[in-house]
């Protein structure tokens, strides 16, 4: 007599082999569920239909929370500073910078209402169960230094509310506290996933909402606007390679849209998605950077500070730091928690077999580690951030060129083949890769990194248009998803039901 499968294994048909065969077994010791506890405890496994009643319009808030950052408003200066633009040029970058990134956010994160799973996970799908390792390892690797950005940018913001409200003087060892509270706090956060994540962005909603009204009122009473829109115009290629360093920090989101779709019922609406996405990061992208174009033409060392914060900090009145300071707090603790939300979920499809919520406390460690070096050793604040954000984009846009030309041609996912890493599985292909996408990610990985250029780093073609423009991540999606759709498709499996 047999005996029943313990919670949380799966045991469907084998829906590749064109007919039913012996059950399989996969074990999913981290993808427990408790749907109606605080803490979110489902792990990579496709939700069930049963469970996925969300709505689209909680991308909306969701989007805005992931933007909220005072580096925005540093690389809005570096626009007037550094670049050469104008109010006017600023202005179209800033409009146009969202609609590119955060649209493939929108496009890519059409796969998570038809998976249910994250986006790392139906990468399966995609290159195959031992093949994703590869994009999967490097997209993790790159959420480290997007974790440690945050996570040093917070600290300082702690730093500079404790000079200027209590007079304490930046330490060694301040610093050090400083940062282990701040990602202790976006571990705990994370941790609690995904219901603790939409209260929290809705709020922050609100609290950018009044910041901007305070900043916007300040500018307009405080600044010179007739040496503001005298600034003469900037070149066209400058307007380009803004667009393209604005645009590659939501490209960095894209693989983790279905993260945040997965909820959703598969009817759902596509366009809603792309809007709400489009719609809740453009509405902090364009006011952040413009108010740094503006604040540059009077204080242009904002564009090249060491420490962003406290130099706006001290830049502003009281009764404005204050607010702004807050908003900076809350802008990185957010960022952070949904960046380790998302780890926690590719660290999971790496094989990294714990709970959800325990699998964020890798990326804590490591952006600990990383951003004690980062304050205390590195020189250059903005000139890291700017070179780790050239060569993430080139990283990420390998995978978004293959993934979303797959999208086109596949509308459903095999539930069981996502979960089943072995032979057994419909996304074993051949010897567990699709070479076909493996081939299409190599090459195009290796195309941008030619036109790329770092502080440490310089590609041979970095001197070409494209490269000196910084459009190294779009020629990296042009020739993936070309590639990719040129070669012969692999033969879909029948997916199997969702509600498991």
């Amino acid at each position: 007599m047999s005996t029943p499968p313990p919670e949380g294994t799966l045991t469907p048909e084998n829906p590749a082999a064109g007919g039913p065969t012996a059950p399989r077994t996969i074990t999913a010791p981290h993808t427990a569920t408790a749907p109606h506890t605080t803490v979110e405890t489902r792990g990579i496994e496709p939700v069930p239909l049963a469970e996925r009643r969300g709505r689209t319009r909680e991308l909306f808030p969701t989007w805005v929370a992931a933007n909220i950052s005072v580096l925005l408003l540093t690389m809005g200066a570096g626009l007037v500073v550094t670049g050469g633009l104008n109010f006017w040029q600023v202005l179209i970058v800033a409009l146009v910078s969202p609609v590119l990134s955060y649209g493939l956010v929108g496009l890519i994160s059409i796969a998570g209402k038809r998976g249910g799973s994250p986006g790392m996970t139906l990468s399966r799908a995609v290159f195959g169960q031992r093949g994703n390792l590869f994009p999967g390892a490097l997209i993790w690797v790159a959420r480290w230094g997007w974790e440690t950005i945050n996570a040093v940018t917070g600290a300082y913001a702690v730093l500079t509310v404790l000079d200027l409200c209590f007079g304490i003087k930046s330490t060694t060892a301040l610093t050090v506290v400083t940062l282990i509270g701040f990602v202790a706090g976006t571990f705990l956060i994370s941790g609690l996933g995904r219901k603790v994540l939409q209260v929290c962005s809705t709020w922050s909603t609100y609290l950018f909402g009044a910041f901007s009204v305070l900043v916007l009122a300040y500018l307009l009473a405080e600044t010179d606007w007739s040496a503001v829109f005298d600034k003469p115009a900037g070149s066209t290629a400058m307007v380009v390679a803004g667009i393209g360093t604005i645009a590659a920090g939501g490209l960095s989101w894209v693989p983790s849209a279905p993260d945040f779709t997965r909820y959703l019922p598969p009817s759902a609406s596509g366009r809603a998605l792309v809007g709400h996405s489009v719609g809740g990061a453009g509405i902090v992208v364009v006011p952040l950077v413009l108010m740094g174009a503006v604040m540059a033409v009077g204080t242009p060392d904002l564009s090249s500070a060491s420490d962003p914060v406290s130099f706006l900090g001290a830049l502003l009145p009281t009764w404005l730091a204050v607010p702004y300071l807050v908003m900076a707090l809350v802008g990185m603790l957010l960022i952070n928690s949904m960046s380790m939300y998302s780890a926690g979920f590719t660290a999971q499809t790496l094989g990294i077999r714990v709970p959800r919520a325990w699998a964020v406390s890798v990326n804590a460690v490591i952006s600990l580690v990383l951003g004690y070096l980062l304050m205390n050793v590195a020189t250059g604040f903005l000139g890291s951030f700017v070179s780790f954000l050239t060569l993430l984009a080139v990283a990420f846009s390998a995978w978004i060129g293959v993934f979303g030309v797959d999208m086109l041609h596949r509308k459903t996912y095999d539930a069981e083949a996502l979960m089943d890493t072995g032979r057994t599985s419909a996304y074993w292909y051949r010897a567990g890769f699709a070479w076909q996408a493996m081939t299409a990610w190599g090459v195009a990985l290796g195309t941008g990194l030619l036109f790329t250029r770092v502080d440490w780093f310089s590609g041979p073609l970095a001197e070409s248009w494209v490269g000196r423009n910084g459009l190294g991540w779009l020629v990296t999606i042009l020739v993936a998803a070309g590639l990719y759709a040129a070669l012969p498709r692999n033969r879909s499996p029948r997916p199997a039901p969702l509600a498991i």
